[in-house]
C-alpha cells in the first residue's frame, strides 16, 4: 500500500491517486507491492527489499545513494498477522522529500499525518518531516516505557502484599506478566538504540542541507530525547530485574511453606505408627492381649500422646 502526504498550511494531507509526484512531501509504503515500488523508483530512489533492511551490518542500514539518505531502524508495531513485533523502517531523506518503507504498522505512522503541524520541526520538508516523525514515534516509545512502569508498580503490589505466598495463582500471574512487560521493554530499548544511530547519522548528513543549522538543533534536541528514554529505560530493566528476583523468591517461600507442612504432618505419624505396627503385628500369641484386653484402648491413648508430644516439641522449637 502506498500513501501519498503533501503539505497543507502547518499540516499534512493525503493525496489523490496512486502515483507520486514532486507535490508529494511524503510517501508512505506499507508492504509494497512490486508495481508500488516501481512507481516511486520512477523517482530516482532506489526503495530497499524487506531483505535489504533486515541486514544487521551499519553499511546496510546507514547509507548515501543518489542524494538520498538511508537510514533503517527497527520499530514495534503490528504485524500482518495482528501480533506485535519489531521489524526494520527504512527513512529515506532527501531532496525536500521523505519516503518511509516498512512491513508491520507502527502507531506513530497513523497518527502522525494529523499532528504533524505540531510538531517542533514542523512539515516545510521531508527532512523537517523525519524529524517530526522521530518525534511522534519517541512519544510513542515514551508511553510505552510508562505503560511498563505502571505495570510493574501494580505487579509488585500485587507480589509484596502479605498473603502472596498462600495465592501461587497470583505469582504464576506476576511471573507471566513480568515476563510479558520484559519483552515490551526488549523492544522498546532496541527502537531506541537503532533510532539514535539514525538521528546520529542524519545530523551528521545535514552539512549539505540549506538548513543545516537549524535542523541540527533539532537533531540534538531528538538526540537528547532519545538518550533520556534509554536512560528510563535501564532503569525499567533493573526494576525488571529486581521483580522477577522478588517473585520467584516469593515462589520458592511458598514451595519451602508447603514443605515444611508436609513434613511436620509426616513426623506428627510417626510415633503412632511406630505404635500401630507393635500392636498390629500378626502374631498368633501376642504378649499382653489376653492378660490385659484394654491394652488397644491404651495403644490408642498412647499413639495420640506421643503425637501431641511432638506436636509440642516442634512448636518449642518454633518449627510451626
Amino acid at each position: 500500500m502506498i500513501q501519498l502526504f503533501t503539505a497543507s498550511g502547518t499540516g499534512l494531507i493525503p493525496m489523490t491517486g496512486d502515483e507520486p509526484s514532486g507535490q508529494a512531501l511524503w510517501i508512505d509504503l506499507l508492504r509494497p507491492s512490486a508495481e508500488e515500488v516501481a512507481l516511486v523508483e520512477r523517482l530516482g530512489i532506489s526503495v530497499p527489499s524487506l531483505q535489504d533492511m533486515e541486514e544487521i551490518e551499519i553499511s546496510n542500514r546507514l547509507y548515501r545513494d543518489q542524494g538520498y539518505e538511508f537510514m533503517t531502524a527497527l520499530l514495534p508495531g503490528q504485524t500482518e498477522a495482528m501480533g506485535q513485533a519489531s521489524m526494520p523502517v527504512t527513512f529515506i531523506s532527501g531532496h525536500g522529500r521523505l519516503i518511509t518503507v516498512r512491513h508491520h504498522a507502527p502507531r506513530p505512522f497513523e497518527t502522525f499525518p494529523s499532528r504533524a503541524g505540531r510538531s517542533s520541526a514542523g512539515c516545510a520538508s521531508g527532512e523537517h518531516l523525519f524529524l517530526g516523525l522521530i518525534e511522534e514515534i519517541l512519544g510513542r516509545q515514551a508511553d510505552h516505557l510508562e505503560g511498563v512502569s505502571r505495570t510493574l508498580d501494580e505487579t509488585s503490589r500485587a507480589v509484596f502484599s502479605g498473603d502472596a505466598t498462600q495465592k501461587p495463582a497470583v505469582l504464576q500471574s506476576a511471573l507471566l506478566t513480568i515476563a510479558a512487560q520484559g519483552e515490551i521493554l526488549s523492544r522498546v530499548t532496541l527502537g531506541l538504540m537503532t533510532l539514535e544511530r539514525a538521528v546520529a547519522y542524519f545530523g551528521q548528513a545535514l552539512e549539505e542541507r540549506p538548513e543545516a543549522k537549524a535542523l541540527r538543533a533539532h537533531a540534538k534536541a531528538r538526540l537528547r530525547d532519545l538518550q533520556a528514554l534509554q536512560v528510563h529505560a535501564d532503569f525499567l530493566s533493573g526494576r525488571l530485574s529486581q521483580a522477577m528476583d522478588a517473585t520467584l523468591g516469593m515462589v520458592n517461600l511458598a514451595q519451602n511453606m508447603t514443605v515444611r507442612i508436609l513434613s511436620v504432618v509426616a513426623a506428627l505419624f510417626l510415633p503412632p505408627t511406630l505404635i500401630a505396627s507393635a500392636y498390629g503385628m500378626n502374631f498368633a500369641t501376642l504378649p499382653g492381649i489376653a492378660a490385659a484386653p484394654w491394652s488397644f484402648a491404651l495403644s490408642l491413648i498412647l499413639m495420640a500422646l506421643s503425637a501431641l508430644a511432638t506436636y509440642l516439641f516442634f512448636r518449642w522449637k518454633n518449627w510451626l
